[in-house]
């Protein structure tokens, strides 16, 4: 059964992990997946290094996750790839049972302007592969809080409407810590004409110098609630990290209110964080 087909009759619930920097073992993502598992997760995620430097690491984890006996979503970004590169990489993972892609322009390298491919926007990329690989599920991403190349927080809007109209079947969002923020973003787009089932991507809150160096680097703002946790346990991992989860499973509650289609858990690669998350929450209540 297609993801957009479970979307229909209930939320989906799904992990996203990335390949190991520096060529570190993947012994470790590998048991994460398998652990994540126990969840029955609709779809579990890897990411896509800048320009295919984790292609290999992302091909592996893939196929293993297909083999761990859920639906694999492997992210591929236009940065430095052109049509040849991306359709081999299509085909190689189609090879191993992968049916689901993410399709992001995704950040330049230090120091460019343009993606250094075939294609210059996350939109091209969808509509290449509708029109190439029909059968796929295509994904495209969403920026609830205004990519930081956006020139306002309207032209996400618009921008959700290309992907839409290149042909996605579902987005999903980038991290958003402020709900109300998110839930003003799926008002404009659906006030604009957009359709497509959206699933909220949620960042553990875990410990304080990621929290607010992903937040910073996404463009991505810190509600009151959580400014206070980083005010009074910021010099306290462990009571931060108590806090935060808290804070984390209190944004699920809310935002399975909303207008989502699924909840995308980044693990940041750790399994007993997210499970702890996860057992707290009302995801555990969905399958």
């Amino acid at each position: 059964m297609k993801i957009t087909d479970i979307m229909k009759d209930r939320l989906t619930v799904s992990f996203e992990t990335f390949p190991p920097k520096d060529g570190r073992p993947l012994e470790p993502i590998m048991n994460v997946i398998d652990k994540l598992m126990v969840f029955k997760p609709d779809f579990i995620s890897c990411t896509y290094g800048a320009g295919g430097t984790n292609k290999g690491q992302q091909s592996d984890i893939v196929r293993h996750i297909e083999s761990a006996g859920t639906h694999a979503l492997a992210h591929h970004t236009c940065i430095a790839a052109s049509k040849e590169d991306i359709a081999e990489t299509v085909e190689e993972y189609m090879g191993f049972g992968v049916e689901m892609f993410l399709a992001l322009r995704g950040d330049f390298p230090v120091g460019q302007t343009t993606t250094g491919g075939d294609f210059d926007y996350g939109c091209q990329l969808i509509s290449f592969l509708r029109e190439k690989y029909p059968r796929l599920t295509v994904g495209g991403g969403g920026y609830p809080e205004k990519h930081l190349n956006s020139l306002c927080i309207e032209q996400e809007s618009e921008f959700l409407l290309a992907k839409q109209e290149a042909g996605a079947d579902f987005i999903t969002t980038q991290l958003c810590h402020d709900i109300d923020n998110y839930c003003r973003y799926i008002e404009r787009a659906r006030k604009a004409g957009f359709t497509l089932p959206i699933v909220f991507g949620i960042m553990p809150v875990l410990s304080v110098k990621p929290t607010l160096r992903m937040a910073l680097s996404n463009g991505c703002s810190i509600p009151r609630e959580l400014a206070e946790i980083i005010g009074k346990y910021g010099e306290n991992p462990e009571d931060f990290k108590k806090a935060g989860k808290e804070f984390t499973v209190k944004q699920i509650e809310r935002i399975v209110k909303e207008d989502i289609a699924g909840v995308h858990l980044f693990t940041l690669n750790k399994f007993d964080d997210v499970a702890d998350i996860y057992k707290a929450s009302v995801l555990k209540d969905i399958h």
